[in-house]
Order: C-alpha cells, then sequence, then structure tokens
C-alpha cells in the first residue's frame, strides 16, 4: 500500500465522523449565509477542532468566499481543504542536520512512547543512517527490555544501564558512544512523566543540560508523543509540556483508531507548534512523517475513488524515493521473517499492556480524572456557546426583521410627522386606555 493510501485508510473514521458530516451540511444548503457558517462551526467545535480554530476557519472562509465571489455551497468543501493545508503548513520538517542529531522523546505513559521511538530508530536505519538509542526510561518495568527487542529488530545501537539509574547519565553514555562509532543520530527515551510532576520534570532539564553541554552545537528536537484518542486533552497537554519542556514538535498516534483526527489542527492553529509524525496503524512502516497537503487531501478524499487510482497519483513519488542498492543493502540485513516479527509485536504489545497496569496504581489517578474532566467540561462549554452565539444571532434577524415589517406596514411617513408617528403606535398597541 502506498504513503497516500496509508494516510487515507488511517484518517477514515475522522473523516466519516467530521468531514462527513461537513459534506451532509454543504448539500443541504443551496445558498451561502451566516446560517451554513454557524452549523459548520458547531460542528467543527463538536469535532475537536476548538472553539479559537472552528472561529478562525469560518472567518477564513468568509473572507475567501467574498474574495474569489463564490456562491455554490459545495465548492466550500474545496476552500475548506485549502485552509486546512495552509494552516498545517510550516515546521513539521525534522532538524537532522548535524552528526550527530538528538532526538528526546518525552510524553504521558500509554502513548506509544516507546514503540515511536522503535519505529523512528527503523525509519532511519532503512536510509541508511547509523542510530544509537539511549534507554533513559529507567523509572517503568521492562521498559529498557522494550527498547532492546526494537533496537535488535531496527538494527540500531543501544545504550543502557540497570533499571533506577540516572537517566541524565544513560544519556550521557549515548552520547559518547555516538561520538566514538560515529552514529547520526541520537533518540533518548524517557520515563513516562505528567508535566505536573516536579521530579520527572527536573529530571528532563537535567538530561537537557547535558546534552547542551556535550554537544552544543547539535541540532535537537523535543517531540512529545500524544495519543489522538483523548481529543481536546491532547492539547491540553501540549500547552503544559510547551511550557515546561520546550517541545519542538508533535507525534501523533493512533490516528487511525480515532475519530478526533481534528485535534491536529488545535495543536498547531492555537499552540503553533508543528505536528512531525503521525502514527496511522500498528506496522513498523505506519509511522509517516506529517505532510499537511497529503493529510488534507485524505481528510477530504471521496471513498469511493479506486485504491487503484490512488496508487496511480502518487506512482512518480513512489518511484523517486525508490531506495539505492546500498539502501537495500542496509535494510536487508535488518529483515527477519514476518511471522517473527508480528510475535514479537504481539509480545511487545502484551507486555506494554501488563507494565502500563502495573505503573498506573504509581501514578495520582485523581489529577488524571481531573484533566479528563475539565476536558470534557471545556469541550460541552465550547459547544453551548457555540449554540448561544447561533441563537443571538437568528434572535437579532428575526428582530430586525419583525420591527422592519410593523414600520413599513403600519406607519406611513409621508401623511405623519415623527411625534405623530409616536402617538400613533402608542394607540395602535395599547388601545385608548392609554389616555
Amino acid at each position: 500500500m502506498g504513503f497516500f493510501a496509508k494516510i487515507r485508510d488511517g484518517l477514515k473514521k475522522t473523516r466519516d465522523a467530521l468531514f462527513g458530516k461537513i459534506d451532509k451540511l454543504l448539500k443541504s444548503f443551496t445558498k451561502i449565509d451566516d446560517d451554513l457558517f454557524d452549523e459548520l462551526e458547531e460542528l467543527l467545535v463538536m469535532g475537536d477542532v476548538g472553539m479559537y480554530t472552528a472561529e478562525f476557519i469560518c472567518d477564513t472562509l468568509r473572507k475567501k468566499v467574498k474574495e474569489q465571489g463564490i456562491t455554490d455551497p459545495k465548492e466550500i468543501r474545496r476552500l475548506l481543504e485549502e485552509v486546512v493545508t495552509e494552516m498545517l503548513s510550516g515546521g513539521q520538517e525534522l532538524d537532522i542536520s548535524t552528526k550527530p542529531s538528538v532526538i528526546l522523546v518525552i510524553g504521558v505513559n500509554g502513548v506509544g512512547k516507546t514503540t515511536t521511538i522503535g519505529k523512528l530508530a527503523a525509519k532511519f536505519v532503512r536510509e541508511g543512517k547509523r542510530v544509537t538509542l539511549a534507554a533513559a526510561d529507567t523509572f517503568r518495568a521492562a521498559a529498557i527490555e522494550q527498547l532492546e527487542i526494537w533496537a535488535e529488530r531496527s538494527g540500531a545501537d543501544i545504550i543502557r544501564q540497570n533499571e533506577g539509574s540516572d537517566p541524565a547519565a544513560v544519556v550521557f553514555d549515548a552520547i559518547s558512544s555516538a561520538k566514538a562509532r560515529g552514529s547520526d543520530i541520537i533518540i533518548a527515551d524517557t520515563a513516562g512523566r505528567l508535566h505536573n510532576k516536579k521530579n520527572l520534570m527536573a529530571e528532563l532539564a537535567k538530561i537537557n543540560r547535558i546534552i547542551d553541554r556535550e554537544l552544543p552545537d547539535a541540532a535537537k528536537e523535543v517531540l512529545l508523543v500524544l495519543d489522538a484518542t483523548t481529543g481536546q486533552n491532547a492539547v491540553n497537554q501540549t500547552k503544559e509540556f510547551k511550557t515546561a519542556a520546550g517541545i519542538t514538535g508533535i507525534v501523533l498516534t493512533k490516528l487511525d483508531g480515532t475519530a478526533k483526527g481534528g485535534v491536529v489542527l488545535a495543536i498547531k492553529e492555537e499552540l503553533n507548534v508543528p505536528v512531525k509524525f503521525i502514527g496511522v496503524g500498528e506496522q513498523v512502516d505506519d509511522l509517516q512523517p506529517f505532510d499537511p497537503e497529503e493529510f488534507a487531501k485524505a481528510l477530504f478524499v471521496d471513498d469511493s475513488i479506486p485504491l487503484e487510482e490512488i496508487e496511480k497519483i502518487e506512482s512518480d513519488e513512489v518511484n523517486e524515493n525508490e531506495p539505492s542498492e546500498e539502501e537495500n543493502d542496509v535494510g536487508a540485513e535488518n529483515e527477519s521473517s514476518t511471522a517473527d516479527i508480528w510475535e514479537k509485536i504481539d509480545a511487545e504489545a502484551e507486555l506494554e499492556k501488563q507494565t502500563e497496569q502495573a505503573q498506573q496504581t504509581l501514578l495520582d489517578t485523581d489529577e488524571a480524572k481531573e484533566e479528563a474532566r475539565k476536558a470534557e467540561e471545556e469541550a460541552k462549554a465550547a459547544a453551548e456557546k457555540a449554540k448561544e452565539e447561533k441563537q443571538k444571532r437568528a434572535e437579532e434577524r428575526k428582530s430586525r426583521a419583525k420591527n422592519k415589517y410593523n414600520w413599513s406596514s403600519d406607519v406611513s411617513a409621508d401623511t405623519k410627522s415623527e411625534q405623530e408617528d409616536d402617538d400613533w403606535l402608542k394607540q395602535w398597541r395599547y388601545g385608548d386606555n392609554n389616555d
């Protein structure tokens, strides 16, 4: 399956839940008016795009409609795709311009952080780069063993210490090893942390100081891994981690398992944090570099288009990106049978599930529940606000229409003075009892 086809299939739930409803909305209108934009804004808010971003999108659409003189509601679909592409563009390229470059991966437990590191390592090795993994998550049980499985599978080097070791020391050793071996990229795993856990955030700051001291001129990315299924809570996490950890990009996982893919728009527009990678499946190559144009196209693509047509669209790109003979040799060294790979993946998934359940008892569940509750309340409040605004505008339009009718129907301006009009209206409305 080609690149675009993977993105298309991975975004099917989001496309059906949000943009499918938008299609139905556009088909139900015969003209472009305020009611259309009000209902469109409400759909976007309910689709985890967020109030601020939904208003921005609708305002931008209004300007484009006016500038281009568009009157057909069906044209809004094309304009919406353009707006989404423009919003998501910029900053999505990963900076690995130095040798070595450093990628620090952070996030809360359960979002797929270690799996993301393994897939990144496999991607870079396939491209012919030498990768060193730093197993700096010394807190979670079996995290080191899990990363070792990914290192073996991808062909990356790994630097580890015993469980409970100082994470900053692991990163220091990884940097020293990468320098000696001539590694191109260092990817550091870190303990799953909440932004409000002071000791864990202090540990992350210490790791950053080690990197800045040992590799002052190296390109460094701090990637926050987010679970797309959490919707607007992912926006809240990004906001807090941006303040506490200085993140440079987002890896959004599990997009194929949720209808809340609209959160990508909120993260980029509200927080100006670019999405670098998206996960659209469980296979190793299902972690894809984020392409705003392809993402927007996949959100609005017609599902009735045969897969063969989609593959034809991207055939030129596939041919251009055909790996060289040297890259094929590198990849061949890291291949194992399909059965072995999936057996390891299944074992790893089960191990991760068990360790996360055990780890969950160590976390402050009250704080996690409070965050989820706040996120749910914010989403409901946003939807309610949008509904109230819609009702208010409808009442204002109704009031203006009624006043216009009363004055035009019952008052003859050419026969009565302004004072006479007032007296006449009083008599008409309240009867002779006014006297």
